[in-house]
């Protein structure tokens, strides 16, 4: 395994696998790696014949500068694990080397609507931070396709539209959320969590799956079904943050056109603050056809 902190070698080494007509998959990552992490590496190794892996907390997409501080950074356990899953290359730019000019002169893609919605209302900043660091390393690594994690819906569907209406000749593929046996998502900032809060932090997923049980028996009232939500996450100790039932494709507003809904939930334990997402299909609800 090769590990690369400047931009250069990585592209000569890029340059010799393209001319041995060899496929690359490439996997952005901010380190501190995890089993959900790893899942993408092994779905991008099915899709190419070279995976490269880059390791950047980015400073771009923090909003707060402790968030940025505290963010766990354990680069010499993250090679040790890549190069156990046979990853070809791993990139590690410092933020200099990044924006070299600092990141207020710093050129920056924005994603118009999704940049700014749901999760970007309450981050304003952050996800021109996501598409400028994405789009940087793009053209940096050169990838034939790009590896996902589902978790992160907004993020996911963001990175699409912006591959979409930049034109760059990359398949964008959605690997789905890998989960501890109780149910919680797997993410790095499940390590701020107490021993009390990991018992707790289950009820997320187990509200999420109720929200998905309502819809399904043929719910629509979800403003009604959000407060329910945010009464049971506040029984269990959890500050609620964000509940949305979106479209699952443009994430507006359900409509009567609307054939998948997401549930996005948000919600804050002790110094963590938690996400998940359920993709739900939509289907006329029993009792009505069998009323009709």
């Amino acid at each position: 395994m090769q590990t690369f902190a400047e931009i250069a070698p990585v592209r000569e080494q890029i340059r010799a696998w393209r001319r041995d007509g060899r496929r690359i998959a490439f996997v952005p990552t901010m380190g501190n790696l995890h089993q959900g992490h790893l899942t993408l590496v092994r779905k991008a190794r099915e899709q190419a014949d070279v995976v490269v892996v880059s390791i950047f907390v980015n400073p771009m997409q923090f909003d707060k500068a402790d968030d940025l501080n505290n963010y766990p950074r354990t680069l010499d356990e993250d090679l040790a694990k890549l190069n156990g899953e046979g990853v070809e290359l791993v990139f590690t730019p410092t933020p200099d080397i990044i924006y070299p000019n600092g990141m207020d002169r710093q050129t920056f893609v924005e994603v118009p609507g999704l940049s700014h919605m749901l999760e970007g209302a309450l981050r304003p900043s952050h996800f021109r931070g996501v598409s400028t660091i994405v789009s940087k390393l793009f053209n940096i690594v050169q990838p034939d396709m790009a590896c996902f994690g589902e978790k992160d819906f907004q993020q996911l569907a963001l990175i699409r539209q912006m591959v979409t209406d930049l034109a760059m000749p990359i398949d964008i593929i959605g690997v789905p959320t890998v989960r501890e046996m109780d149910g919680l998502a797997m993410s790095s900032r499940n390590g701020y969590l107490t021993v009390d809060e990991r018992q707790r932090a289950p009820v997320l997923a187990k509200t999420m799956r109720w929200i998905s049980s309502q819809i399904r028996g043929g719910r629509r009232d979800f403003d009604e079904v959000v407060l329910d939500a945010n009464d049971q996450l506040r029984a269990a100790g959890l500050e609620p943050d964000e509940i949305y039932i979106r479209d699952a494709r443009t994430l507006q507003v359900v409509g009567e056109e609307t054939s998948q809904a997401v549930i996005l939930m948000s919600a804050f334990l002790g110094k963590a603050r938690l996400i998940d997402n359920q993709v739900i299909e939509l289907g006329t609800p029993a009792s009505e056809s069998e009323s009709s």
